[in-house]
């Protein structure tokens, strides 16, 4: 009796294990780790530095290297059940910074809309720390689940980290983007103490906030703008440079900044154009209390604007951010130099507006719409996996003509490939003798377009000419009103990344039932085009219309999108602004 009651324990454990499929982001040529550089480079190894910076960089330096802090792991999953097991490093917490913080990981879903949401965690911290995500509820038009970004350590090193999920679920990780990140190299505020989770970090908030690659190089106690770190920043492709280590620089360092600050900033620019953002210290909240700490961080700025103030006559591209932008109030730090959760978002939301007018040229506030990812058809296509396509067709093939939209655009022809094409002969007599890129995708709104421009997909080429068809997926959530604003807005975000290329507005073309809604909409829209010399205007609507303005079944497939005939129509109406 006592052998068979063991025998049925057994096997209502190994029946428990077996209902778990564990996967690990490491057993792939190319690790699924998000915000690191030297991705490949580095390999299965946890680490924010490639192996061959250790005989680099100082050993206090290489050893916080080996700390997680900013990396994170994205995948695809529709479990109701997320397990994460890992083993750690270093010491589990430190007296100023709890172990959910220093040694925890936090994960956030995103829906097939783009909204964001953060994920509670059951944790466990002794032998091999786990965190089991439970009950998670998903509201799309889909059984395929959301995203997920599960954020890793702040300060301590990762091994052995699986993510398992019911057996049953579908799971698969995404694989890191080809967008150009935002580098940051800086101090302990950097890395992330005193955050209370690795998602209160201000890196991983404004991660999030930007929906962009932030790569951490953060070194506790060691942002003391060395050479070495420089010379391998000066290896990336990077969108920004941010520079901010003035909280290691006080005291017997003050008087490097100039040197240090000009070398490093000449070192980026031999072999880079991107922007580089000097950032002051952010201040010690004792300052009204003690003349000796205002004096300490005063000291470090004006060495830091003195080098700035020089460079900037012959240095282009380059940016400043004082300590009264940061702007952190008289609660926001844990023991007087370290932002808590309170002064870590208050350094992100100073930080967001400030690289939203350097690379964006707005602030998304006084905007008819937020840019934001969808995930709406993931049966179809996958959305993320097209902008990763598209990025990469476009720095290889450096198109002269870009065709932006939805799915009545993702769906003629042209490449990157569709199997859905429904008027690739179409396309191919249009485009006959030149270079053009496809950047419809399907199911996408005004947000989402405005995303991808925001993210590169405008970036790293020249083109000629632009053509913009987007809109009627708005038409279920948005007013008119908001509607024609968020096309003016997605124009305005075009010719920020593409000054030189003629933009073509095309109307949004008539959909079975809302026929006169939408030429109302036109109506709006070719007021304002044909206003600005600049702009050009395409309506297909007499195309495909009859006399009394209602769609002509022959030329849609469903009321909605274009057949061949369809497309033929639209390639009319579309030849005028091409032979320009």
């Amino acid at each position: 009796m006592r052998f068979l009651l063991s025998l049925l324990l057994c096997c209502s454990i190994a029946g428990a294990a077996a209902q778990t499929q564990w996967y690990n982001p490491m057993n792939d040529s190319l690790p699924f780790i998000g915000g690191r550089a030297w991705n490949k480079e580095t390999g299965t190894r946890y680490h924010r530095l490639p192996m061959r910076a250790k005989e680099m960089v100082r050993p206090p330096v290489w050893n916080l290297a080996c700390q997680t802090a900013g990396m994170y792991v994205r995948f695809y999953t529709n479990a109701t059940t997320i397990e994460v097991k890992y083993k750690t490093t270093g010491n589990l917490s430190m007296p100023h910074m709890p172990a959910t913080g220093v040694s925890g990981v936090d994960l956030y879903m995103t829906d097939s809309n783009g909204r964001r949401a953060w994920c509670k965690a059951k944790y466990n911290f002794t032998d091999g720390i786990s965190y089991v995500y439970s009950n998670l509820t998903y509201r799309n038009n889909h059984a395929r689940g959301n995203e997920f970004c599960l954020y890793l350590p702040l300060y301590n090193g990762v091994k052995e980290l699986r993510i398992g999920v019911p057996a049953k679920s579908q799971f698969s990780f995404i694989p890191p983007t080809r967008e150009r990140p935002i580098v940051i190299y800086g101090s302990s505020v950097a890395q992330g103490a005193c955050a209370s989770r690795p998602g209160m970090a201000w890196t991983n908030i404004v991660q999030r906030m930007l929906d962009a690659p932030v790569v951490n190089l953060g070194f506790s106690g060691n942002g003391q703008l060395d050479e070495s770190i420089f010379r391998m920043l000066s290896e990336l492709d990077a969108r920004l440079f941010v520079i901010d280590c003035m909280q290691n620089m006080k005291l017997e360092r003050v008087s490097l900044i100039q040197e240090r600050i000009t070398r490093g900033v000449e070192m980026l620019r031999r072999v880079s154009q991107a922007p580089i953002l000097l950032v002051e210290h952010d201040g010690y909240m004792g300052r009204d209390a003690s003349d000796a700490e205002r004096q300490k961080y005063e000291a470090t700025g004006k060495e830091l604007r003195a080098a700035y103030e020089r460079l900037r006559l012959r240095v282009s591209g380059l940016y400043y951010m004082t300590t009264e932008e940061i702007g952190l109030c008289m609660d926001a730090q844990v023991d007087g130099i370290h932002p808590n959760d309170l002064g870590m978002q208050q350094y992100a939301d100073a930080y967001v507006k400030k690289i939203r007018s350097i690379l964006y040229g707005t602030d998304h506030g006084t905007q008819a719409y937020v840019p934001c990812r969808q995930r709406r058809e993931p049966d179809t296509y996958e959305w993320n996996a097209r902008h990763e396509a598209i990025l990469d067709y476009v720095r290889k093939h450096q198109p002269e003509i870009v065709m932006m939209g939805n799915s009545i655009i993702h769906y003629w022809g042209g490449e990157p490939y569709e199997k859905r094409r429904a008027g690739q002969r179409v396309w191919n007599e249009l485009f006959r003798g030149t270079k053009v890129v496809n950047m419809g995708y399907g199911w996408d709104r005004i947000e989402n377009l405005l995303w991808r421009i925001e993210h590169g997909e405008l970036d790293g080429f020249e083109a000629r000419k632009i053509s913009v068809l987007i809109g009627t997926n708005n038409l279920y959530t948005d007013s008119d009103d908001c509607i024609v604003r968020g096309i003016r807005q997605v124009v305005a975000a075009i010719r920020m990344q593409q000054p030189k290329a003629v933009v073509n507005v095309c109307a949004i073309l008539p959909r079975k039932g809302m026929e006169s809604r939408i030429a109302g909409i036109n109506g709006m829209l070719r007021q304002w085009v044909e206003s600005d010399t600049s702009l050009c205007w395409t309506d297909a609507t007499p195309l495909l219309t009859d006399k009394g303005g209602r769609i002509r079944s022959e030329f849609f497939s469903d009321g909605l999108h274009p057949n061949e005939k369809g497309y033929e129509q639209i390639a009319t109406a579309l030849r005028r602004f091409l032979s320009r």
